[in-house]
């Protein structure tokens, strides 16, 4: 069976500029994928060539199968995109314009009014339903943009910065709903917001300029961060000497540090690549030898440190170019 979504090979090029440089991937159904890339990486020109707003210079879209170059009105049957701005006619009302999305999906009657009404009230929309767009605020219009995106119950979701305008509780919401309809379709998340990778997203894409630089889980995500999977506890100076012989006997283990701390004691760091069998096996060996033990803590990582250390933009003036992500 075809992924609900793929991308082979695909490049733009902007005359000299290269935006997306043979970007490749497969999405499934229940997969959420987080899409992150610092400003200019080639996020949203890749997502408006999987949608087919843009035509790529080289590589082929595929959605449930079907090239979006060869039939795109198939295509973008399956597809809900919230574009970059949500942009909206402002002087129609978030009905009128609701009503409006719906008829183009080929939407009529009273499966034209029930899809409306499931959207506005999926995104608590009912308050503003006759307000002018215009009127409204960023973060009402952002979730206007977002029920048009989900309206006809696509197989696929293609979502950029979905939360963006939102407060905390609208996050919230939404993060919900996401999580809600993954299920059956395959979702596309571009975020700059990084706890919202862990919230929402089963998997996690990262490009810089224009080259997809990782490509995994959010544990393995946060597992490139420095430090990931140490471990630091406080121990009494009467137990050190027990502690580093049964530590060192750990397989879970791979190396120890200790320093003395002001008041006296011992901080240990230990770091082994299974965190859980580290943290398990550590505080089983303190509960059994019963010593008082104090800040246990495992560092699993900074997503901003893994963010940045993948996203190095220590390259010469020459290649500042490469990867300029045009917004056409």
């Amino acid at each position: 069976m075809a992924p609900r979504l793929e991308a082979r090979s695909l490049v733009k090029r902007f005359g000299p500029i290269t935006a997306v440089d043979h970007i490749s991937l497969k999405v499934e159904a229940g997969e959420v994928l987080g899409f992150l890339g610092p400003n200019g990486a080639g996020k949203t020109t890749t997502m408006k060539m999987l949608t087919g707003f843009l035509d790529p210079s080289e590589g082929e879209a595929y959605v449930g199968g079907v090239s979006v170059a060869d039939d795109p009105e198939r295509a973008k049957r399956q597809i809900g995109y919230l574009p970059e701005g949500a942009p909206a006619y402002g002087d129609m009302t978030p009905r009128g314009f609701l009503t409006f999305a719906a008829e183009t999906r080929g939407l009529t009657g009273a499966a034209r009014d029930a899809a409306v009404a499931r959207a506005v009230h999926a995104l608590s929309l009912d308050r503003v339903i006759d307000q002018t767009i215009e009127t409204l605020s960023k973060g009402f219009r952002r979730r206007v943009g977002l029920a048009q995106a989900i309206l006809h119950d696509p197989d696929v979701l293609i979502l950029d910065e979905p939360t963006d305008g939102l407060d905390p509780n609208q996050k919230h919401d939404v993060r919900n709903l996401i999580d809600g309809m993954r299920k059956d379709k395959a979702i596309i998340v571009s975020t700059h917001i990084l706890e919202e990778v862990e919230a929402v997203c089963t998997r996690v894409v990262l490009i810089d300029r224009g080259r997809i630089v990782f490509d995994g889980t959010p544990a393995e995500f946060r597992g490139r961060a420095e430090g990931a999977g140490t471990l630091r506890v406080i121990l009494p100076a009467d137990a050190v000497e027990d502690a580093v012989e049964q530590f060192e006997d750990l397989d879970e283990v791979s190396a120890m540090d200790r320093h003395p701390t002001p008041d006296g004691r011992v901080r240990f760091t230990l770091t082994g690549d299974d965190r859980i069998a580290l943290i398990n096996r550590v505080t089983g060996v303190i509960d059994g030898a019963g010593w008082p033990a104090d800040e246990l803590e495992l560092d699993a990582g900074r997503l901003d440190e893994v963010f940045r250390a993948l996203t190095s933009r220590e390259t010469d003036h020459q290649d500042s170019n490469q990867g300029q992500e045009v917004r056409a």
